[in-house]
């Protein structure tokens, strides 16, 4: 299994790490039988993979052992942001038969902590994460991790989100401020409703604290 080490500077921030903390408390919170965990967006840009990965890391701190799932497979930023060198194998090969779990499965450096990298651009990412590798995954997975945090598509982009959230236990949505209408996020919670998927909640992304006078009293002002 190979070891990778992760980029995860962000949570160098206090006010950010804060952040996370209370999240954390609140999946754990949300009920044991919570495992699987979509997390989605209206659309891109939004900070979703981010916070998905500084979700399974807040996790991992908490001395969870997590598995982290990069399942945005049309257009994965994380192997690219981590800077990870070399051939690397990710869930479009396992899920296409083209690698087996020891394969694409990598250890990190944070402690509890696991990934799958989404891998090469498929050209039928729906039908593969709507296939029966996907769901034996997470079933397997399910007797081994106490979380398994899993990134999909922005759900107001594509149906990828919904078809992973059917196979998951609980969904989060990020929505970055300023960025979309009340409508049309309505309109996703909704389409995420549909899957019969439990929604824990919303995570709104990219706020100001400069702009924000509770958090700039709270925590004191940042650049």
């Amino acid at each position: 299994m190979r070891e990778i080490s992760l980029n995860l500077k962000s949570m160098q921030n206090f006010r950010v790490n804060e952040s996370y903390k209370q999240l954390r408390t609140n999946i754990e919170f949300s009920g044991e039988e919570n495992k699987a965990i979509a997390i989605t967006s209206c659309v891109p840009s939004e900070g979703k993979s981010s916070v998905s990965l500084s979700i399974a890391s807040s996790l991992a701190e908490a001395g969870k052992k997590v598995l982290f799932i990069d399942a945005d497979l049309r257009k994965s930023v994380l192997a690219g942001r981590n800077k990870i060198q070399g051939e690397l194998k990710g869930l479009t090969h396992f899920l296409s038969g083209q690698g087996d779990l020891s394969e694409v499965l990598c250890k990190t450096t944070e402690r509890g902590l696991f990934t799958i990298f989404a891998g090469p651009v498929p050209p039928n990412p729906a039908e593969l994460l709507g296939g029966k590798k996907f769901s034996a995954l997470l079933r397997e997975a399910r007797n081994v991790y106490d979380y398994i945090i899993i990134d999909t598509p922005p759900l107001g982009s594509v149906i990828d989100g919904a078809i992973v959230a059917a196979e998951c236990d609980a969904a989060i949505m990020v929505v970055a401020a300023n960025t979309v209408s009340y409508k049309f996020a309505r309109s996703v919670k909704e389409q995420l409703a549909k899957t019969g998927c439990n929604l824990l909640g919303v995570v709104l992304n990219k706020v100001s604290a400069k702009k924000n006078k509770y958090y700039g009293n709270y925590y004191g002002e940042e650049d």
